[in-house]
């Protein structure tokens, strides 16, 4: 059973390993990246939040309690209201809200307790599962919110088009 951050599970179109990103961390990252787009300026809604980032504005109230909770936004009611970023969006690591959202958990229970199987010190996979964990991990640690606004800005400069679609909006 899936308990954690990301689950590892085979791709039956490219027959390739997959990493499955929760919903609730994915549109959390996505918020991080807009507040993260505005960092230093005035505050966000969360309806434009939630536009930019095309997130159902719905859960993203339900969300943006969680990231103030973990001190990585600032929340202010009323009419000049909003949200923005606690801290520099360089400071910001994909772990740090992934293990904040989700909570820290490998792909399998025995990497992080080996007494839970009884066959962890003669299983074969294990040791593979915990290299896999430790790779994404690394990842996760060193990619920052300020990393993903760097490559959202490269792409919009590409498909400009989406850009059009969301200033529109």
């Amino acid at each position: 059973m899936y308990r954690g951050h990301a689950i590892i599970r085979k791709s039956i179109d490219s027959g390739g390993i997959a990493v499955k990103v929760p919903m609730k961390v994915d549109y959390g990252v996505r918020a991080l990246v807009e507040l993260a787009n505005h960092y230093g300026g005035e505050a966000v809604r969360a309806v434009d939040i939630a536009k930019r980032q095309n997130i159902p504005e719905a859960y993203l109230g339900q969300l943006l309690p969680i990231l103030h909770k973990l001190g990585l936004i600032y929340s202010r009611r009323g009419p000049q209201g909003g949200h923005t970023l606690a801290m520099s969006p360089r400071e910001i690591d994909l772990r740090m809200v992934t293990e904040g959202i989700e909570g820290a958990h490998s792909p399998l229970d025995c990497i992080d307790v080996p007494e839970c199987c009884s066959l962890s010190g003669i299983c074969a996979q294990r040791g593979v599962w915990a290299t896999v964990e430790e790779a994404i991990q690394q990842v996760l640690k060193s990619t920052t919110i300020g990393d993903l606004l760097d490559r959202q800005k490269q792409l919009y400069e590409v498909n400009a088009e989406y850009k059009q679609k969301i200033e529109v909006n």
